[in-house]
């Protein structure tokens, strides 16, 4: 009764002390660190893969059901949901939370490095991601100049912006959205194709064959050591004009009497 007997005797002192109770209380509130979003890593991996030009029901059946079969047998896999969509495949997989992140995802790779020789040969490669709640974008850069195009604007981005802000302390992952790469249009006559007896995969077939770069080995002398390389990969709208598709009784069908490029 030692604390109620000061109290009683001396009550602005007890009123200080309470003050100052409820004082401390404050300022300890008011730091009390709080989280809105915390820093969880959920145990779920994500697959997405890129088969050009494909349906939503060619890529369930060629792409989306050969990876749901290799990776239902992952072990503490808890569900796993797929959405096949134009062009695209994306497959979800949560895990048990006794499962590691890490160990999970590097197990999801490995079985997608499993099936990847039955995909489609025109599949890209497929992308193993896991969910982090702190790798969402937080800033956006535009990048815009008068005189450049978006070709220009995007190799400026790739090549200066991306690689300096990637160095960045604190900076997890840049990326490019909207960006513009060089390609060659080829616009095929119907007509022509059917005159000559051939199709657009004859045309892709030998666009492919020819519009390539393989090594070609290494020249060797006492001296001197070469590297050879064949410059196969073609650049110029006259270059793939040239193409040969086909060889019909001794006359060559060229892309140019195809298409336009």
């Amino acid at each position: 009764m030692i604390l109620s007997d000061i109290s009683i005797q001396r009550p602005v002192l007890a009123t200080m002390m309470s003050l100052a109770l409820v004082l401390f209380g404050v300022i300890s509130y008011n730091r009390l660190s709080v989280r809105e979003f915390p820093d969880i890593d959920p145990p779920i991996v994500s697959v997405s893969t890129i088969l050009p030009g494909a349906n939503p029901r060619v890529v369930e059946s060629a792409v989306t059901d050969i990876l749901e079969e290799e990776l239902a047998t992952l072990e503490g896999l808890r569900t796993l949901t797929s959405v096949s969509g134009e062009q695209s495949s994306n497959i979800t997989l949560e895990f048990t939370l006794d499962r590691d992140i890490e160990v999970s995802a590097q197990d999801v790779r490995e079985k997608v490095a499993r099936v990847r020789n039955r995909l489609p040969r025109e599949v890209l490669e497929p992308v193993v991601a896991k969910q982090d709640a702190d790798a969402q974008p937080f800033y956006w850069l535009a990048l815009s100049g008068q005189g450049y195009s978006l070709l220009q604007l995007s190799d400026i981005a790739d090549r200066i912006v991306k690689t300096r802000l990637q160095t960045i302390a604190g900076v997890g992952r840049a990326f490019i959205a909207g960006e513009r790469r060089y390609s060659m249009r080829i616009w095929l006559s119907p007509t022509a194709l059917a005159a000559r007896g051939l199709t657009v995969q004859d045309v892709e077939e030998a666009i492919r064959s020819r519009n390539v770069e393989i090594p070609s080995g290494r020249i060797e002398s006492s001296q001197r050591e070469f590297t050879v390389r064949s410059l196969g990969e073609l650049k110029t709208p006259a270059q793939f004009a040239d193409i040969t598709v086909a060889n019909q009784n001794g006359s060559l069908v060229k892309l140019r009497d195809l298409a336009r490029v």
